[in-house]
């Protein structure tokens, strides 16, 4: 078995899974997922990433509709527009893209989606769920990360699960998850201010990475044989490159690679499946899976 989780290929089992339901459900039901895209101003990356959301969208075979608004937007517009969104029958997923412009509140804009179409899983309603273990839409990236562990066959039950960050879009949520009874993980989660990290990672079967640090992790702060999941996706500057860069994890991965059980690549391991566990989530909103 490789050692490499191969993020890109699970991604595309899951894409044409997701085609062929959704290929049922609208000769069966008449009814064509929808996710509306919401952005706010010119950052270059988030630009790329809804284009890249929308590419997926059509090749799902879903109804996509995207808002690129300015950045000097109002709040109580940006609002109104995610209000004509909630009651657009036609939109089964709401998707705002962070960062947003520095005057608007962002807790705020997350409340206003109707949590029954937060298909990013960044709602109170649907974080409260989670960490209780109710149906709920689930944050992409950490509902990526369990449904690889799945489908590699990692076991999970038992075994220690560290996590490297605490953010409410990966470290929080992916605790919660490896709690749940269908994986039943020993969580640990480590952050800037855990004394002696690497006593603690040096414990994990499994290391989720998610702080933003390129190659934080060495070959020390892994135990032999252990399942590493690098969430990190930092731009480094390397001399060598046409770009004058390239993209690391939060993982030294040709320094822990041998002495790994199993790996993530960065690129091509977590991010693929963001964008899968979007389209799931949507097609599962309009399959009525999460909240009828």
């Amino acid at each position: 078995m490789s050692k490499i989780i191969d993020g890109k290929e699970i991604s595309s089992q899951i894409k044409s899974e997701v085609r062929s339901e959704t290929d049922i459900i609208k000769k069966e039901k008449g009814v064509t997922p929808g996710l509306a895209f919401i952005i706010a101003g010119d950052d270059p990356a988030s630009r790329v990433y809804v284009k890249n959301k929308g590419k997926a969208c059509d090749e799902a075979g879903f109804h996509s509709v995207t808002e690129a608004v300015p950045g000097d937007i109002t709040e109580s517009q940006l609002l109104d527009l995610i209000r004509g969104f909630n009651s657009d029958e036609k939109i089964h997923g709401i998707l705002v893209q962070l960062p947003l412009p520095a005057h608007i509140d962002p807790k705020k804009i997350i409340e206003a989606i109707d949590y029954k179409k937060d298909v990013d899983g960044f709602h109170p309603v649907n974080v409260g769920k989670l960490s209780i273990g109710d149906n709920c839409f689930i944050p992409c990236t950490p509902l990526g990360i369990t449904e690889m562990l799945r489908r590699k066959n990692i076991k999970t039950e038992g075994m220690r699960a560290v996590i490297i960050g605490r953010s409410n879009i990966v470290g929080k949520p992916v605790a919660s998850l490896l709690l749940r009874p269908e994986f039943n993980c020993t969580v640990t989660v480590c952050h800037s201010k855990t004394a002696d990290i690497k006593s603690v990672t040096s414990e994990a079967d499994i290391l989720v990475a998610a702080i933003g640090r390129a190659d934080f992790v060495k070959k020390d702060f892994i135990k032999e044989g252990c399942v590493i999941i690098d969430v990190g996706i930092n731009r480094v500057e390397d001399k060598e490159t046409k770009s004058g860069y390239r993209i690391t994890g939060d993982v030294d991965y040709n320094g822990c690679f041998d002495k790994c059980g199993m790996i993530t690549p960065v690129p091509g391991g977590v991010g693929p499946m963001t964008i899968a566990m979007l389209l799931r989530n949507t097609l599962d909103a309009a399959k009525g899976e999460i909240y009828g």
